[in-house]
């Protein structure tokens, strides 16, 4: 789009057929919606029945004039939020329940029934505004992505180094990233060695190191060393603007689907409108041409699906509302539809299925001496360090002597002298373990990150380092495969790794080294074979989350990317919210089939009934409420759970295993 066009705006059809218009990404930034009351269809709704309510309270007081005004008002308001929109898709041969719940306010009123018109004006406006209000509040995730761009990038040019606008960043520009900043976009490493946090764009749970050749992406934090990177992609086509194509084109996907209610009433308007017509072609060739009118009309009074209208947001609601109450938040009643028929969980692995807190799981020890000692000499070299495994170690130790001359050697690890004695701590590739090369060997094949510890030129110990699965998450991958569901790992974590924590969680399906279009790609293939929900918490997950039929994050520990993006967010961080909230979903869905079928089954009854004259339309309107009392009645047992949560126990300590690794 050119800077002189104006910014398109894109029609989104809810979940009644109605049409929505909201800028699109490429538009005008909209302010978020945060309150349930912020939202148009909820404003006009509640007016809508407070013009009802006013006005049946004023033909009780005997002031019939005063109780068709507000009456007609009440319709037009409440109509306001989906009869236009019913029109224009008509207009376009499209047909939904917004159009029949619009033929029956219309065969209301023109029977004389203004009153029961706008209750059913009413009620569908409110019904549209609560599902408007769980959209509305995903439009703004990708916001999140713009703090992992930095404001300003150094780049070389003739020489000098100039301070510029990311967006002003072109291929083959030399970017300067020091040690602390982000990348501004991908690169290839021209000179310089350090160790890059790329957790947010890879899921990768470990520093990654890095040096000439290597490729570098955007949003990247630098570790010690200083980078000459030269830049591969603008800042328009690199990783994370890569993300934000993907979820905007997922959540259009998604935003199009159409609901349960709105796929029933597609056969369901045609057939009526066409028995309607029927009914009075017919009725004037073989009798009085009002009485046919007057029957036909009641007939599409009948057929107005309020009972089914109501029923699926209603318990949508209720369920939501009892999720939300232990902690599962579900962001719509297609969210909830959705999370109830998915049989395959693909779960990221840092933060998801591990804490993402780096912890000491094995210290090997050379002959004559201890794991306390090997560790206290390493975590008095890691007190000086800002590296993330210096947290790890010197949690596993309360032991902590001063050392001196501490410096740090890029891409390799920390020398220094503690205690009279030059000790060194870095990767195996630097301080040779010797005769300890083999139980770094098994920490490595374990998928752990291991330092060598050497003094005065001898190897004395090895540690191991590894970001370990949460304590509840082995007994929920086993719940969910004796409930039939498909267990796969995404990450973008190494392979190594990855196998060695699928395997002690019991996953065998495990898909590693991926990056956030990889993850998505994965995703797509595996909603192919069954419906499929993506558990998340990083930006790196946004793609696949919204790839999915249901998006989860994991609130607690999430980015808002991830949990904007999510249509279920689990706001703590047990992994046992998970099975409860299929669970719960699977029967928030079944009572929504049951009160389907019952609205169904009432129409079917009604039509022939209104047809041969058995039933006039007082009759239509009063069974008409009553249904919708029975399925609002059906609905709110959708908020009643029938199992508690598990309490879960202390979190335990990482295993750690003398002289081997685990």
């Amino acid at each position: 789009m050119s800077g002189q066009e104006t910014p398109e705006r894109e029609a989104v059809v809810d979940a009644c057929g109605c049409e929505i218009t909201r800028p699109s990404h490429t538009g005008e930034v909209e302010e978020p919606v945060t309150r349930l009351w912020q939202v148009r269809e909820v404003q006009l709704g509640l007016l809508s029945g407070a013009l009802l309510g006013v006005g049946l309270l004023a033909g009780l007081a005997g002031w019939e004039i005063a109780e068709l005004v507000l009456a007609a008002a009440a319709l037009l308001v409440g109509g306001s939020t989906f009869v236009p929109g019913a029109l224009r898709r008509l207009a376009r041969g499209k047909l939904g329940v917004g159009l029949l719940m619009t033929i029956g306010a219309v065969g209301a009123t023109l029977l004389g029934q203004v009153e029961e018109a706008a209750a059913l004006a009413f009620l569908f406006s409110l019904s549209e505004g609560l599902e408007e209000y769980s959209l509305a509040r995903t439009r703004h995730g990708l916001r999140a992505l713009l703090d992992l761009v930095p404001k300003e990038a150094t780049v070389l040019r003739g020489g000098r180094e100039l301070v510029v606008d990311p967006g002003q960043l072109v291929v083959g520009d030399v970017m300067v990233v020091r040690p602390g900043k982000r990348l501004a976009t991908d690169g290839i490493v021209r000179a310089g060695r350090s160790s890059l946090d790329t957790s947010a764009i890879t899921g990768e749970s470990m520093p990654v190191e890095t040096g000439p050749g290597e490729d570098v992406f955007a949003g990247s934090i630098n570790g010690a060393g200083a980078l000459e990177v030269v830049v591969t992609s603008t800042a328009q086509d690199n990783s994370l603007a890569r993300i934000v194509h993907v979820v905007e084109a997922e959540q259009s996907r998604r935003g199009t689907t159409q609901r349960l209610a709105d796929r029933i009433a597609g056969p369901l308007v045609p057939g009526i409108l066409v028995a309607a017509g029927l009914t009075v072609l017919l009725g004037a060739l073989l009798g009085d041409p009002s009485v046919w009118v007057h029957r036909a009309l009641v007939m599409v009074v009948a057929a107005s699906p309020c009972a089914l209208a109501i029923s699926v947001p209603v318990t949508a609601v209720a369920s939501i509302g009892a999720a939300s109450r232990r902690g599962i938040l579900v962001k719509g009643g297609a969210a909830m539809e959705a999370l109830g028929k998915v049989r395959t969980v693909a779960l990221d692995k840092t933060g998801t299925l591990t804490r993402n807190q780096p912890a000491v799981i094995d210290v090997a020890t050379a002959p004559g001496h201890d794991r306390g000692q090997v560790l206290a000499w390493a975590a008095a070299l890691e007190a000086r360090s800002e590296h993330p495994l210096a947290a790890a170690i010197l949690a596993a130790t309360d032991q902590v002597p001063p050392a001196q001359d501490v410096e740090a050697v890029v891409g390799a690890g920390l020398v220094g002298t503690v205690d009279g004695e030059r000790v060194r701590l870095g990767k195996p590739t630097w301080a040779e373990p010797g005769e300890l090369a083999s139980a770094v060997t098994g920490m490595q094949q374990a998928g752990a990150t291991a330092v060598v510890v050497e003094v005065d030129g001898h190897p004395v110990g090895a540690i191991a380092v590894r970001d370990e699965l949460r304590p509840e998450a082995t007994e929920v991958i086993s719940r969910l495969g004796d409930q039939g569901y498909t267990v796969a790992m995404l990450t973008g974590d190494n392979q190594v790794t990855a196998r060695a924590l699928a395997g002690q969680a019991g996953i065998a399906q495990v898909h590693a080294d991926l990056r956030p279009e990889d993850k998505s790609m994965v995703v797509s293939r595996l909603r192919a074979h069954a419906p499929t929900a993506m558990v998340g918490d990083g930006v790196n997950d946004a793609p696949a989350l919204a790839t999915a039929d249901v998006g989860v994050a994991m609130g607690a520990m999430g980015t808002d990317v991830a949990i904007e993006t999510a249509d279920v967010a689990l706001m703590g961080d047990d992994l046992r919210l998970l099975p409860f909230a299929f669970d719960h979903a699977r029967r928030t869905r079944a009572i929504m089939l049951q009160n389907v079928v019952l609205s169904l089954a009432l129409i079917a009854v009604l039509i022939p009934l209104a047809l041969c004259g058995v039933l006039g339309l007082a009759a239509v309107v009063l069974i008409h409420e009553l249904a919708e009392v029975v399925v609002i009645a059906n609905g709110v047992r959708a908020g009643r759970t029938r199992q508690q949560l598990p309490t879960l126990a202390p979190l335990a300590d990482p295993v750690r295993v003398e002289g081997a690794a685990v």
